[in-house]
């Protein structure tokens, strides 16, 4: 019988102690790729080079590219195998627009493809989102974006699978998870993730290099203003070009969407999807702040030799003070019929009640076959299965006190229950 999973306290978030082969590895690629130019020009010229393609589409894009790139070289402190990372991503990403583009110039009926009646959950990262996220991804009624699809939207056509053959999408993120699972033996712990699990659209936003996606990744107070300062209506209907793309190549009808990024952008949310239902999820944000600081300050030992774990922690209490403050300040866009507040604590206690209220809200059948899909997923994946991270707000130079008075706005208006785990 396998023993009861364990409880975690990561006592290396500042100086990571990384295996001697895992270190090999990075210096290894390192040596291998040479330096890193974090330029928007040769980013842009590889992305073409790698994919065969030039058109980019609408340009604007390169205004908040340039303002990343500026702020990475400004702040982010990224160490040699960081800067080959985030190479590599913003590559990849610029590789994903030129076939999104692509696709779109050879069938122009996609544009034509309505992304109707989108189910969205807009809540605080750690506050259930991921775990309802999968419950209604499991239902094969709607359509979910999978970890796999996110990475790469678009398979370019010389690569394209034979029928019967996996899809080479699916092989590369599998290894690129066999790699973070050596780094990162306990991210698990905090986020499950797999090939096929429902993954954020946080990553398409990212096709349009405006996103809440690179300020969880590293340093980037420059970064976070400017994002916060811009109009983000153009980059969601960048997004909903991206989903119309996806429907077209893999069909789906109904979308169930998830980012902590909506509850403080519910204003384009709503411009873009207009007859969207909307989930607010409500936590504890003690237990939000010191479970996200956390996990972000461990994720950080992909692209940094040493973390500033106060400062992360900082960040992420101000970051979190100004997506709740945004939630409360256009909470009520959302038309009541289309929206539903679920309390932690609720759900944590009967989660099928929840996902029961979700359909009813979003007038989404909940019939036998889509209950018996939801409930298998439900008894494969009990939470805490790996194990639990011990989050504490001390491990983060945080005092309880201080943090409790500061969110008191959030909780007492929404009548989030406090929790004790966080604060031992």
């Amino acid at each position: 019988m396998a023993g009861k999973p364990e409880n975690i306290r990561i006592a290396d978030l500042a100086k990571p102690r990384l295996g001697g082969a895992v270190r090999d590895m990075m210096r290894t690629a390192v040596e291998l790729s040479g330096a890193v130019d974090l330029d928007a020009d040769t980013l842009l010229a590889a992305a073409s080079e790698q994919t065969g393609l030039d058109d980019f589409g609408d340009p604007s894009f390169r205004e908040p590219l340039d303002l990343l790139l500026g702020a990475i070289e400004e702040s982010a402190g990224l160490s040699p195998f960081g800067r080959l990372g985030i190479g590599a991503l913003l590559t990849q990403l610029a590789k994903n627009r030129l076939l999104v583009e692509d696709t779109i110039r050879s069938y122009p009926e996609i544009l034509d493809v309505e992304i109707r009646a989108p189910i969205v959950i807009a809540g605080l990262q750690r506050t259930g989102t991921t775990h309802l996220h999968s419950l209604l991804s499991a239902d094969s009624q709607l359509r979910h974006l999978p970890y796999w699809e996110s990475l790469e939207p678009v398979l370019g056509e010389s690569e394209r699978a034979e029928a019967g053959e996996r899809d080479p999408r699916q092989e590369r993120c599998a290894m690129a998870l066999s790699f973070q699972e050596q780094v990162m033996p306990h991210f698990r712990c905090m986020h499950e993730m797999t090939v096929e699990h429902a993954h954020e659209e946080i990553q398409l936003l990212a096709i349009d290099f405006s996103t809440m996606l690179f300020d969880a990744m590293m340093y980037l107070p420059g970064w976070r203003r400017a994002y916060r300062q811009r109009d983000q209506t153009p980059h969601y209907r960048y997004l909903e070009r991206v989903l119309k793309v996806l429907t077209w190549l893999r069909g789906g009808r109904r979308w169930v969407l998830k980012s902590p990024q909506h509850i403080e952008q519910i204003g384009p949310l709503l411009e873009v999807f207009p007859d969207a239902t909307v989930i607010f999820t409500h936590r504890d944000p003690l237990s939000v702040v010191a479970s996200t600081a956390t996990m972000v300050c461990y994720g950080m030992r992909m692209s940094r030799d040493e973390i500033d774990v106060p400062r992360v922690a900082q960040i992420w209490v101000e970051n979190t003070e100004q997506m709740l403050r945004a939630c409360l300040r256009d909470r009520q866009q959302v038309p009541e019929a289309r929206s539903l507040d679920v309390l932690f604590h609720d759900y944590m206690r009967d989660d099928m009640a929840v996902v029961g209220d979700i359909y009813a809200r979003a007038q989404q059948p909940l019939e036998a076959p889509s209950i018996a899909e939801i409930d298998a997923y439900r008894t494969a994946h009990p939470r805490g299965r790996f194990g639990r991270v011990d989050y504490r707000l001390d491990d983060l130079g945080l005092r309880a006190g201080d943090l409790r008075e500061r969110f008191r706005f959030y909780t007492e208006h929404f009548a989030v229950e406090p929790e004790t785990a966080a604060i031992s």
